[in-house]
């Protein structure tokens, strides 16, 4: 008895060889010359006239071999379909991480749809901002958000100042030269807040969508070796069309 890996891994050939056959049997019975066949024979008006050998056109193409083998071809690809269609309604098998049963008795095609979206799961989870390394957080429950120590600074404002490089005289004025001095003027105290998360949560989300991915792919492999019934319907299905 064959199990449902083994008619999924077949089944792509089997679609893939009956679309060519069926494709060059359409092309061939588009080509009149080949359904066509003639006999013809001379016979000269008179014992003197000329002989001529007969000519003749065998029929290459037939329509109903054609269908005959046209429903031999499609009745393994209804057949082998089929009984995968069949066996997928049947093939289930737990979801379990850590030994904990997360999901019972799930059908392969939806272990299919899990692992699909817990690969773009994987890539959102993967581009969560992150807070910056370089700031120590803590959470603000009043703001609902990270935040960090506040961290006080001086402002400053530049005050020009008078430098006198020369001290006047009865003959020249002063030489004096203005510069401008950094003088505090306040305080700023600045607290920042973040809606990023934990790079250490961020690995948390990345492990758990891992080990679920992880956990799917062996449901979907134990439940892609169960044993499957074969199912026998293109023969029926072809009598009725082309019987």
């Amino acid at each position: 008895m064959a199990k449902l890996n083994q008619i999924i891994a077949v089944e792509k050939g089997i679609k893939s060889g009956t679309l060519r056959d069926l494709t060059d049997a359409h092309h061939g019975l588009q080509k009149q010359a080949l359904l066509s066949g003639i006999s013809r024979t001379y016979q000269p008006k008179d014992e003197e006239g000329e002989q001529l050998p007969p000519e003749s056109t065998r029929v290459q193409v037939k329509a109903d071999e054609v269908l005959r083998r046209t429903a031999e071809i499609m009745t393994r690809l209804f057949d082998v379909t089929a009984t995968k269609d069949w066996a997928n309604c049947e093939a289930r098998a737990d979801v379990t991480v850590d030994g904990q049963t997360l999901l019972r008795d799930v059908p392969v095609t939806y272990l299919l749809f899990l692992e699909k979206q817990l690969t773009d799961l994987h890539t959102f989870v993967k581009k969560l901002p992150a807070l910056d390394a370089a700031e120590t957080w803590a959470f603000d429950d009043s703001a609902d958000a990270w935040r960090t120590e506040p961290v006080r600074t001086i402002r400053t404002k530049k005050v020009p100042r008078n430098h006198v490089k020369a001290e006047a005289t009865d003959k020249h004025p002063a030489q004096v030269e203005v510069y401008y001095e950094d003088v505090a003027v306040g305080y700023w105290t600045t607290v920042k807040f973040s809606g990023a998360l934990p790079a250490r949560r961020i690995n948390e989300l990345l492990e758990r969508v891992e080990k679920l991915q992880q956990a799917v792919k062996f449901a979907r492999e134990e439940a892609n070796g169960a044993e499957v019934t074969d199912r026998r319907v293109g023969d029926v299905v072809f009598r009725y069309l082309f019987g």
